[in-house]
């Protein structure tokens, strides 16, 4: 049996292995600061860490539909990153026989954002590949982003709120 956190975007249904995810928290003050990349949303401090916050909605090209907000924080390539989703469901345990390959295109979703798909009962769950949701020229983006900040930081200038 393998655990995933399940929640939903625009009326889908998403989850992400459990062994990824580090917290869920309610939806915060998002700092959004200038020359941030387009998908990145902002960033969120959590406990003192800054991290950044990407809105799946907007990465899948949906709107929001959700006052159930939440964030959840996963690790991904050894960084902390949140991902803001419309809310969460539930902790759902799938058995191998329950997870089938996904087609090489699913509802407008790229194949490589998946890494299965899941069925409990009536429902299916989208199984996100979350190593896969930005390109390596994101991650570079994203990593210079994260050291600007923390150069920023460590000259004494805090941003509002961080």
């Amino acid at each position: 049996m393998r655990k995933f956190a399940v929640f939903r975007i625009a009326g889908e249904i998403f989850g992400i292995s459990l062994d990824r995810v580090v917290e869920i928290i309610r939806s915060q003050k998002v700092f959004s600061l200038p020359g941030l990349p387009a998908f990145l949303t902002g960033v969120i401090s959590v406990r003192g860490a800054v991290i950044p916050l990407i809105d799946l909605r907007r990465r899948f090209g949906v709107q929001p539909t959700g006052k159930k907000e939440r964030i959840i924080i996963v690790r991904s390539e050894n960084e902390k990153i949140g991902f803001l989703v419309d809310e969460m469901r539930e902790i759902m345990n799938l058995a191998p026989e329950d997870i089938s390959n996904p087609p090489a295109l699913f509802r407008g979703f790229r194949a490589d954002y998946l890494s299965g798909l899941g069925k409990k009962g009536e429902v299916i769950v989208i199984l996100l590949r979350i190593d896969s949701l930005l390109t390596s020229e994101e991650r570079i983006k994203l990593a210079a982003s994260m050291e600007t900040i923390g150069e920023v930081e460590g000259a004494g200038i805090q941003k509002p709120g961080l």
